[in-house]
């Protein structure tokens, strides 16, 4: 698999809170976050392990093979940095389609979901 774009930073909630959303995005109670657009398409879970790891499926049809791979580690704040990883087996996208995708994962999982916890 060939990486081609990464980016982490900090949630407020705990690696297993994350997890948990990460794996159950629209699980009865959770606060939505997952707001896809038109061009996306709901994610699968390929691997998961609580609490560390989840890798999810292409979020777009335009590149079925990628996948997303989500680290979680705990911080001394109680909050969860979170890394994720854009991964294909083929060609990498070019950069300006790389740039829209990581953009894309910034929104979702740094202000969508950070605002689910409240943060």
């Amino acid at each position: 698999m060939i990486e081609f774009g990464s980016r982490a930073r900090k949630l407020p909630a705990s690696p297993t809170a994350v997890w948990e959303s990460l794996t159950q995005p629209r699980r009865a109670g959770a606060r939505p976050w997952l707001n896809l657009l038109g061009d996306e398409v709901e994610p699968r879970i390929l691997r998961a392990e609580e609490p560390r790891t989840v890798v999810w499926s292409s979020l777009w049809p335009s590149r079925p093979d990628d996948e997303i791979l989500f680290e979680l580690s705990a911080t001394p704040s109680r909050e969860t940095l979170v890394r994720f990883t854009l991964l294909t087996p083929g060609a990498a996208p070019d950069a300006s389609k790389a740039g829209h995708l990581r953009r894309r994962l910034n929104v979702l999982l740094f202000a969508d979901l950070r605002y689910s916890y409240g943060g």
